[in-house]
């Protein structure tokens, strides 16, 4: 197999440049001869891979793997681990995702030559090799995922036509595309990974599920590809569990929620579509199991009724306009997230002074900023005479329906509209005098609909990075797409949701210094999972903190530590493909690169003295901000060198 990977490395290598124009013809006979070459090869590794895995099975299999773990045997694992290498290597060289698959590699490689120790900082040696291990497998089989939708998304129509044209009976087309992927490494890759993840959960304990929001609920199983409105039955009533393939959005309030990776234990739940379940989840386990008791539809209403959130905050006019420095901001002029800086603002400096309970600085920054205040869209539409257009528009959104595309048709014409309009030369000036010319920053939402006690609407509304004042066509439009943001299809139907007249939502942007971050957080100082009010948990992302907040495929590094000890518990590794970075050669023009990710080369993955370090650091902030404001917090923020800044704090639902 090594031999074979080497050799069709150099062909491929040697393809790679293109013929010229006046080659011969033995030159293009020669060159089809080497790429048959290469394909035979592709084809002999398929066979290869899928002799290895009949071997790692008749050796014990996953019982086996796992058992020799728990006696601290690792180098059992070698062989599959290094037939799992050579495969996503293969897929490497055929052309798809070249630097997911390096990286895949040398992640499961570096993990591999670490082997186990006893101890990794104050945590168990095998156990944290395990998570380690999972976070790459989990990684490489969404490799092959996207593999195999990508060609059912290219193959089926194509191969029915030209099935059709031939006389191809039709099974065989039908089967045509499934047929390709099973014949091809992609499957082989599947195989060995699955069988490397079912070993890793057995040796750990896990049943495949992940708990993000415990509690007990009951309801009907409904299967849904994606969380949209008039994806129910609407003659469905009462309490639903929903069985959902892609998870979208950020409102997780009173909802249970967790995740389920093992396919049998999918294909056992899917048997149970339209039954009445019930869910148990804690952190000790989830139980899903038929109920013919329906007492939960009393607490589901009662639910319903105080699942709506605060009512849209009151606005204070503001006919000058005036800018708001961040230490001025309130809730009546700026919105709750903004309020909520400027008192982080003012905690950040009596922190520097301030242990934990923990006994670790509770220490933290928050950069600057200044408001646009509430107000500010009237005024620009007043100035573009667009006030009796958009409270038409406004109205018509107020009561059209969502059964079909009329609603989304009048919220793409109204944030069309927002976005035309044009940030004054007043303004302009005065945040101009407030930052210095070539300051990158960003322009986040603030919106009195937003940050309230039971409407987090966490991720609803835009915000734009790295922009920057010179120059101000980029920073202007950049405005106008977070005011534009409140009109979207999701946020006026989550309005209506919570029983909030779109009249009512208004729009106050935070510019503020734009930071560079090594990795961005939320801190949950409730830990959701344990429901522990000692501990607090955090869910942490490489780069931009857009990650966590865009819903990108993938798992954060998730971590608990004790506010009154130091005590460190790694729940998970991450696994994102890419983060979100911005350098400082970039140009401030609101985009942002996405690079693969390496984590063998992320001290939070590698390095376990950092690990507990910065958890128990964050565990002392999170105590700080929980008692001065007097309640559980979702805190976001990052790590930009040494320095912990905090840039957003609102109450948790809990």
């Amino acid at each position: 197999m090594l031999s074979l990977s080497a050799l069709r490395q150099v062909i491929v290598k040697g393809l790679e440049s293109g013929l010229k124009n006046d080659a011969s013809d033995a030159a293009i006979a020669m060159r089809q001869k080497w790429r048959l070459c290469e394909i035979g090869l592709e084809d002999y590794t398929f066979f290869l891979l899928s002799r290895l895995h009949n071997t790692h099975e008749a050796m014990g299999g996953t019982n086996w793997l796992a058992d020799n773990l728990d006696t601290k045997k690792a180098s059992s694992w070698n062989n599959p681990l290094r037939s799992l290498i050579l495969g996503v290597h293969q897929l490497g060289l055929s052309g798809w995702k070249p630097g997911e698959c390096a990286a895949i590699g040398s992640e499961l490689t570096a993990w591999q030559e670490k082997g186990l120790l006893d101890k990794e900082g104050s945590e168990d040696g095998k156990r944290i090799w395990a998570l380690r291990l999972k976070a790459t497998l989990d990684r490489t089989r969404r490799l092959t995922e996207e593999y195999s939708d990508a060609l059912l998304q290219i193959f089926p129509k194509k191969v029915q036509m030209l099935g059709k044209a031939l006389g191809i009976p039709e099974n065989s087309v039908r089967t045509y595309a499934e047929a390709e992927i099973r014949a091809g490494v992609i499957f082989q890759v599947s195989k060995l990974c699955t069988f490397l993840l079912k070993a890793v959960r057995t040796a750990l304990g896990s049943q495949g599920w992940d708990v993000l929001v415990p509690r007990s609920v009951s309801g009907t199983l409904v299967q849904v590809e994606t969380i949209v409105p008039g994806s129910l039955p609407s003659s469905l009533e009462g309490p639903v569990i929903l069985m959902v393939n892609k998870a979208e959005g950020d409102e997780e309030e009173k909802v249970v929620f967790v995740t389920c990776e093992d396919e049998e234990q999918v294909s056992d739940i899917q048997k149970h579509a339209g039954k009445y379940m019930r869910l148990e989840a804690s952190s000790s386990g989830v139980n899903l199991s038929p109920s013919s008791n329906d007492l939960d539809a009393v607490s589901f209403k009662k639910n319903l009724s105080s699942n709506g959130s605060s009512a849209a905050k009151g606005v204070a006019g503001n006919s000058s306009l005036r800018l708001i420095p961040l230490a001025e901001a309130d809730v009546l002029t700026s919105g709750a997230k903004a309020a909520a800086c400027s008192r982080l603002a003012s905690l950040a400096a009596a922190s520097n002074t301030v242990n934990g309970d923990n006994g670790v600085s509770a220490s933290f920054r928050v950069p600057s900023g200044v408001v646009i205040p509430f107000g500010s869209i009237d005024l620009a539409l007043e100035e573009n005479k667009s006030t009796k257009k958009s409270t038409t528009l406004l109205q018509k959104i107020e009561t059209e329906g969502v059964k079909n595309d009329a609603l989304e048709k009048l919220c793409k014409q109204l944030q069309l509209l927002v976005s035309s309009l044009h940030l004054s030369d007043d303004i302009f000036d005065s945040i101009m005098s407030m930052f210095p010319d070539e300051a990158r920053l960003i322009v986040r939402s603030s919106a009195n609909v937003e940050d309230l006690a039971g409407m987090s609407a966490a991720g609803l509304y835009e915000s734009i990075p790295n922009v920057s004042l010179s120059n101000p066509t980029v920073f202007s439009d950049a405005v106008t797409q977070v005011w534009a943001s409140l009109f979207t299809r999701r946020a006026v139907l989550s309005r209506r949701a919570a029983g909030i007249s779109q009249k009512d939502a208004t729009m106050a942007v935070l510019v503020q210094e734009m930071l560079l971050p090594d990795l961005s957080f939320i801190l949950h100082t409730l830990s959701p999972t344990e429901q522990d009010h000692n501990i607090v948990e955090a869910e942490i992302a490489p780069g931009l903190g857009e990650t966590l907040a865009s819903g990108t495929r993938g798992t954060p590094w998730r971590v608990l530590s004790g506010k009154f000890d130091r005590t460190v518990r790694t729940l998970a590794f991450a696994n994102f493909c890419e983060e979100m970075a911005v350098s400082d050669a970039d140009p401030a023009d609101g985009e942002v690169h996405h690079l693969t990710v390496d984590y063998r080369k992320k001290p939070l993955t590698i390095d376990p003295k950092f690990r507990q370090q910065f958890s128990q650091h964050l565990g002392a902030i999170g105590l700080f901000l929980e008692q001065k404001f007097g309640c559980p917090q979702d805190v976001e923020g990052c790590l930009l060198g040494e320095d912990i800044y905090v840039v957003q704090t609102r109450h948790q639902p809990h």
